[in-house]
């Protein structure tokens, strides 16, 4: 099995067009660790600014919420218009906008103008990754989308967990602590967003990253407007048939939502409690939180791809979400750091191999003319549970993230999902006779 799966990452990595997709990933997503470093840092871990639970919720739902409610709707642009072309303006747009924001952080004013202007940031990256992920099938061949996705994702995960520690260590050495050190690491993303743009221009034919059929343009805004609304049914009337990655997709916003009380939790537990006066060690702290969510990130790509291929995408995803419902209450009711860190881990493990078989359930199932739609349909659900769970969590936990109650609600909710998807799930691959489990053909890599 190692030997198979060295195989399929060498005939990956011999694709020269699925090297440059990656390589614009990476420069993203390591810019985009950079960036939310001085976002937290400037607004979670600043001694002059309170973190509750309903101050954590309302900063992700103002961050998340606006763009993840008009996501589709950038899903329907994907499927209109060059995707080399959306990812090079979206990297120029955001390297402009985040020098304000910098400019916010260095005079400590985070008003309205400095949310609005990360969400513009945040949101135009999401649109990023969506678009990469739509693009993936026109740089490699479908019986490698399991490897790409799982490659693609694990670096991109990776990128920005470096992007993180590179930001904080930085801060240790480096610049200043407080508000303007925080607006110092904020001015080195402009040059990551600038470098990624140049790489996709210089690396992509124009319509090489698709649509393939692009479509029909509408004048004016109605027009336009509802060509958008027409877009966006057909594209869920296309889910509709494709009932494998509907449930899918279902499954993964089941897992955010579980995951969004954990989160808020989490935060909560290390700057309140185990912190306790010394905010300035926070960051460190979370050092260890952040290697081991990059070590599980690096796990799950490592195993998904032989374990769904042997499997099935469902079968792998019921045990990820069982393993979860296992491991909370086992190591994460002592609340103990070192024993929060191996839920971090089977979290994460978890997280990311059921992103894996849901991104390649979409592209194996989904028409090339849906995928972008789709694709945003999917990042719209995965980040609006994210902040409803949140949200629901905030009303209930204490100010030091400890609630045992929750945490076996938790537990108990990933346990109740794992049944429900491998009910539903079982019975849509028992009747299609179709699953991401897909035996290695003989069709050679395509060189693009």
């Amino acid at each position: 099995m190692a030997h198979r799966r060295t195989h399929h990452l060498r005939a990956l990595l011999a694709v020269p067009a699925f090297r440059r997709l990656l390589a614009v990933r990476l420069g993203g997503q390591f810019t985009d660790g950079v960036f939310q470093a001085a976002l937290a840092g400037s607004v979670l871990f600043n001694p002059d600014r309170q973190a509750t639970p309903s101050a954590i919720a309302f900063a992700a739902a103002v961050l998340v919420l606006p763009y993840s409610l008009v996501g589709p709707f950038a899903g329907v642009l994907l499927d209109r218009w060059s995707r080399r072309t959306v990812t090079v303006v979206t990297n120029l747009v955001r390297a402009g906008v985040v020098l304000p924001i910098a400019a916010l952080i260095f005079l400590g004013s985070e008003g309205p103008l400095f949310f609005v202007a990360t969400v513009v940031v945040i949101g135009l990256g999401r649109l990023l990754l969506s678009g990469l992920s739509a693009a993936t099938p026109h740089v490699v061949p479908d019986q490698r989308l399991v490897t790409a996705n799982a490659v693609g994702g694990t670096a991109g995960s990776v990128a920005y967990s470096l992007g993180l520690g590179c930001a904080l260590l930085l801060l240790q050495s480096v610049f200043p602590a407080g508000d303007a050190g925080y607006a110092g690491i904020a001015l080195l993303a402009p040059v990551g967003y600038l470098a990624s743009a140049v790489l996709t221009r210089f690396s992509f034919a124009r319509d090489e990253l698709g649509p393939d059929e692009a479509l029909p343009h509408r004048p004016g805004l109605v027009g336009e407007a509802a060509a958008v609304v027409r877009g966006m049914v057909d594209g869920v009337r296309h889910l509709g048939r494709a009932r494998g990655a509907a449930y899918a997709m279902g499954a993964q916003a089941g897992f955010r939502l579980l995951f969004g009380v954990l989160a808020l939790a989490m935060l909560l537990l290390y700057r309140n409690r185990f912190a306790g006066d010394d905010l300035d060690g926070v960051p460190a702290q979370l050092g260890l939180v952040f290697a081991a969510g990059a070590a599980g990130v690096l796990l799950a790509a490592a195993v998904t791809p032989a374990v769904a291929r042997r499997v099935g995408g469902w079968r792998w995803v019921v045990g990820l979400l069982a393993a979860v419902a296992v491991v909370l209450p086992v190591f994460g009711l002592p609340f103990d750091p070192l024993l929060l860190v191996v839920v971090v881990l089977v979290v994460n493990v978890a997280g990311h191999g059921i992103k894996i078989v849901v991104d390649t359930t979409v592209q194996h199932e989904c028409a090339d003319a849906f995928r972008g739609r789709v694709f945003a349909v999917n990042d719209t659900a995965f980040n609006l549970a994210y902040v409803l769970g949140m949200v629901v969590a905030s009303r209930f936990i204490p100010d030091d993230g400890r609630s045992p109650v929750l945490l076996g609600v938790a537990a108990v909710g990933y346990g109740c999902l794992a049944v429900g998807y491998a009910v539903i799930a079982g019975r849509w691959a028992r009747k299609a006779g179709d699953d991401i489990a897909l035996r290695v053909g003989t069709m050679p890599v395509v060189e693009r």
